[in-house]
């Protein structure tokens, strides 16, 4: 008989007739789904929205490919998900520094594969929707959940804002290319982008600071790039987003795994989140399938937890060095192959564990003052919205 949580200990699974619920149908959650069926269990994925990629906008966005020597798509197919989304190699980036002045970025191999998102066919999260369902999962549609009370996975993104970002997608028949510019001008803390490829592009603000004026520097970043690079908007449409991320990621609370931007597992430097939210997703479907759920910590803090200790001292001397500290990463990532540079510098080095605890304190001193800020009666800036979103969420549940 299985013993009071739910386990068969003699086999350490839980029984087959019980379907392991998955709160969230994003990439971590379906990742976590696929993973469950390829372990001979059954997931059952539910997700608060009408539809699977619903929080994007048929935006571009970059599958990261340099944290490892293995490529990405290489492990993703070891995981049991197959890359039939579309996806685009880049191993080229234009890259402007404070200044203004223009670099150019290069690896050997690809530095990230640029992938779409949203419910349009091609997109990332169509594809994995797709993949989970041919697998045997289900997914349930506007199912609303905030407690697992028999346990399972916690995968529905970010409850906490951190970062935001703010665009539009619009198309263009100007050719394929990557820009991006590091100034607090456009994109205080953070970075400005602009991708293209047949045909369509997304330009956009990653902010970290100053929240309530972005509409200030979305204007402004266009305004960049329209003069860089002699984009013209043509059938835009704007979107915006928010991201989640913790130095101190939180993994488990009893029988609930967490993974993705649930837990905090998110490149606290650059936003970089799809990667990791498959990888967690994958290996907490495969814990809860094989019932070794302390195995689920183990195997994340061996595979992630270094980068995300890395990326948030990255982060840390990334935003107090200011100007200074944005021309050091454009002069290094265009000084030789950005993907080698960028991997030895999301591996840390001596000064990692000895800035980490300073980069904890920095990034849990920045949470409280963000939730000590009172979201502005009648503002319809992305940090309100997502502020309001998450508040309706948590009240429904």
């Amino acid at each position: 008989m299985p013993e009071a949580d739910g386990l068969d200990h003699e086999t350490r699974r839980w029984p087959m007739t019980r379907s392991i619920d998955i709160a969230g149908a994003g990439p971590a959650g379906l990742a976590a789904g696929i993973a469950v069926a390829e372990n001979g269990g059954h997931a059952r994925v539910l997700e608060r929205r009408s539809g699977v990629g619903m929080r994007f906008h048929g935006d571009f966005q970059g599958l990261e490919n340099w944290s490892t020597d293995r490529d990405v798509l290489e492990e993703l197919h070891a995981m049991g998900i197959e890359p039939d989304f579309e996806h685009a190699p880049f191993r080229e980036c234009v890259f402007y520094d404070p200044d203004g002045r223009e670099h150019d970025c290069r690896s050997i191999q690809p530095i990230w594969y640029l992938v779409r998102r949203g419910t349009e066919e091609g997109s990332l999260d169509r594809s994995l929707e797709r993949q989970a369902a041919a697998a045997g999962v289900t997914i349930e549609r506007k199912h609303f959940v905030e407690r697992l009370p028999e346990g399972g996975i916690v995968a529905h993104g970010p409850r906490r804002v951190d970062a935001i970002a703010l665009g539009y997608v619009f198309d263009t028949e100007r050719a394929d290319g990557a820009f991006a510019a590091v100034s607090d001008t456009i994109a205080p803390g953070g970075y400005a982008y602009l991708l293209i490829h047949g045909g369509r592009a997304t330009v956009a603000t990653c902010m970290f600071d100053d929240f309530h004026n972005d509409k200030i520097y979305l204007a402004r970043t266009v305004d960049f790039f329209r003069t860089r690079v002699g984009i013209t908007l043509r059938n835009e449409r704007r979107f915006g987003g928010f991201g989640n991320m913790s130095p101190k990621p939180d993994l488990r609370r009893g029988k609930l795994l967490f993974a993705g931007e649930a837990a905090g597992l998110q490149d606290a430097l650059f936003g970089f989140g799809m990667r990791y939210a498959m990888v967690s997703g994958h290996l907490a479907g495969a814990a809860c399938a094989r019932g070794d759920l302390d195995g689920y910590e183990a195997r994340c803090r061996e595979r992630l937890l270094g980068f995300v200790r890395s990326a948030s001292v990255n982060r840390y001397l990334y935003r107090w060095g200011g100007d200074r500290r944005y021309r050091y990463l454009v002069k290094g990532l265009c000084a030789g192959d950005a993907r080698v540079w960028l991997r030895r510098h999301y591996r840390g080095g001596w000064w990692t564990p000895v800035l980490y605890p300073f980069a904890t304190r920095d990034a849990e001193r920045r949470q409280r003052r963000t939730l000590a800020e009172e979201c502005r009666d009648g503002c319809d800036c992305t940090w309100c919205k997502c502020v309001k979103e998450t508040a309706e969420s948590e009240s429904r549940g």
